[in-house]
């Protein structure tokens, strides 16, 4: 047994499987092939996974067989940890180097672990030899979220329309993209550390704000845990109404989605933009949808959401950017990996019971000046959102709302 294998098993037996799965990230693409699907075979053991278990054992058994390793690394990705499937299916590609099943499942798998670059890079790799379904495709799917605009442009110009139709909505999806991202770029935007403009271009969606602490220890405008205040509610707000009327959107309504934070953050989003709030209507047109996370959702209502109703505009005060929901916001008020909403339990302070109205009237009056934060973090002026705004508006509220999983090539400390 080795340090490796021996770590896994010692955190299983203690109870503590997610550290027996974070302990094996810097070994997954160092560690021998057999010792790898030892590991990966005792996970999947504590786990109920039996299916990948057995799936381990066999490339355990037979580390140079290509079929052992391909069910190996196509259960990782299956199971959540496709940091491990990366190792098992480049050994199985060097052995079967024209395995197109192959090459598109270590690109699943890259993925995932949002290494696109990487999986350009492998893409690119072959050369004249790949195909224009899906792989070409795939390269310019992977170039774009990882930032290479020349990339991705050259090659979707040559890529040809789909013989099968089950890709059409994709290459529809990527068009508006690309389509986004020249809006963008022309208001100079889409650089390193713009979050704004790659939000932008990569989901359809604007971001009201920007995160003023740790913009150069790795969160490059976004939060990682934030305790809200009404004061951040407001100054959320106020952008909004700044971007809807940059854009030239007047709705007629707010409508009120399910649930008490969705209910607190529409009525203060009613009483500053000075609208009638009502209940939510997927088929009501010119209104205003303000969600405070979409997370907290089912899969009906986000089904609803997707979907685009003339002149509706869907609002969410806090996006996820770790695990984002199911549809893409028209206007995110920030990003951050965990929220605690201003009248949630937070430590010894006790949940606000009072009704959701007397709550929104808190938000209202509060101060929308912005956090100065800790003097770090580039100015994001309102003139500035403004601009962008106008620039890029064109392009906005067009399409799906689809979910986009990948936090882009602004680089993070959570997805480096």
């Amino acid at each position: 047994m080795t340090q490796t294998t021996d770590d896994v098993r010692r955190l299983i037996e203690a109870g503590d499987l997610p550290g027996a799965v974070r302990s094996l990230r810097p070994h997954a693409e160092t560690a021998p092939l057999t010792d790898l699907a030892k590991a990966t075979r005792y996970l999947a053991e504590a786990a109920g996974f039996g299916d990948l278990a057995r799936a381990a054992k066999a490339a355990a058994r037979r580390p140079d067989d290509p079929r052992a390793l391909y069910d190996l690394g196509y259960g990782c990705v299956e199971h959540g940890i496709a940091f491990l499937a990366v190792a098992p299916l480049r050994r199985a590609l060097a052995l079967v180097p024209d395995s197109p099943r192959l090459l598109q499942e270590l690109t699943s798998a890259l993925e995932d672990g949002h290494r696109h670059a990487e999986a350009a890079a492998l893409l690119a790799g072959r050369g004249a030899g790949l195909a224009p379904w899906p792989e070409q495709y795939l390269l310019v799917h992977n170039a774009l979220f990882a930032g290479d605009l020349d990339t991705a442009r050259r090659t979707a110009a040559a890529l040809p329309d789909p013989e099968d139709s089950v890709w059409l909505g994709a290459r529809d999806r990527q068009r508006r993209i690309l389509s986004r991202a020249a809006l963008a770029e022309a208001a100079g935007a889409l650089g390193g550390q713009d979050l704004r403009g790659w939000h932008f271009a990569l989901t359809g969606g604007l971001l009201a704000t920007l995160s003023p602490y740790g913009f150069d220890a790795g969160m490059t405008g976004r939060y990682a845990y934030l305790g809200d205040s009404p004061a951040l509610c407001r100054r959320a707000l106020e952008r909004l109404g700044l971007i809807l009327a940059a854009a030239g959107r007047s709705p007629a309504t707010v409508s009120l989605l399910p649930g008490r934070s969705c209910q607190v953050i529409g009525l203060a989003a009613a009483g500053l933009l000075g609208l009638p709030a009502v209940p939510y209507d997927p088929a009501r047109t010119d209104t205003l949808v303000v969600a405070y996370d979409l997370n907290a959702h089912d899969s009906e209502l986000l089904s609803a959401l997707h979907g685009r109703t003339d002149g509706q505009v869907l609002y969410e005060h806090t996006t996820c950017w770790t695990d984002p929901p199911g549809v893409t916001a028209d206007v995110s008020g920030l990003l951050a990996q965990y929220t605690a909403p201003p009248w949630a339990e937070q430590g010894e302070r006790p949940a606000d019971t009072r009704p959701a109205e007397e709550i929104a009237r808190d938000i209202v009056t509060a101060d929308p000046a912005p956090d100065e934060g800790d003097g770090r973090t580039p100015a994001d002026p309102d003139e500035a959102l403004r601009a962008f705004t106008a620039a890029v508006a064109a392009g906005w509220l067009s399409g799906p709302r689809d979910r986009v999983r990948s936090p882009g090539p602004v680089r993070s400390s959570r997805f480096g």
